[in-house]
């Protein structure tokens, strides 16, 4: 296959389960939200619920491309193989984090999680990077958001003690 091809096939494959990761997660959010969620003292920088949808799925796309573009590089790089590990694992954590907080609704083990999601998309931003940089960047927004919701659930921790 030629490497456009696999690129797109990669990012397709990529993609949707990223989405689906997501599909999942939003389920178990919007189970939470009507009820337990909107109990909660948020921090008054807080976004409005609509605008986590939009975000995330923007998100889901641009982390299932770069993943795409790390594939297409090919697996019999061993720098690829550690790239597509830590995107694994930062994309185990991203569900674990939602299923803690909004599914077994304990904000300060989340707090924890997302702590260390935060240093696994770190880490695959690096790896990234070393396989080939453009896709590193498009993880950049990923890791804005995951720091603001950080401190978003560093915030409902400390507010709702």
């Amino acid at each position: 296959m030629k490497p456009y091809g696999k690129f797109i096939l990669g990012s397709l494959v990529a993609v949707s389960l990223c989405l689906l990761i997501g599909g999942v997660s939003g389920y178990i959010t919007r189970l939470a939200i009507p009820v337990w969620y909107a109990e909660l003292e948020k921090p008054f920088f807080t976004p409005p619920n609509w605008l986590f949808a939009p975000v995330w799925t923007t998100l889901y796309v641009l982390m299932g491309i770069a993943a795409g573009g790390i594939w297409a590089k090919g697996m019999h790089h061993r720098w690829v193989k550690t790239a597509l590990y830590h995107f694994a694992a930062q994309l185990i954590f991203n569900a674990l984090w939602t299923l803690t907080f909004f599914g077994l609704k304990r904000p300060e083990l989340a707090l924890l999680i997302i702590v260390i999601l935060a240093v696994l998309i770190e880490r695959c931003i690096y790896w990234f990077a070393i396989v080939q940089r453009t896709m590193s960047l498009l993880l950049y927004p990923y890791l804005a958001w995951v720091v603001f919701a950080t401190f978003l659930n560093l915030g409902i921790v400390y507010l709702n003690r």
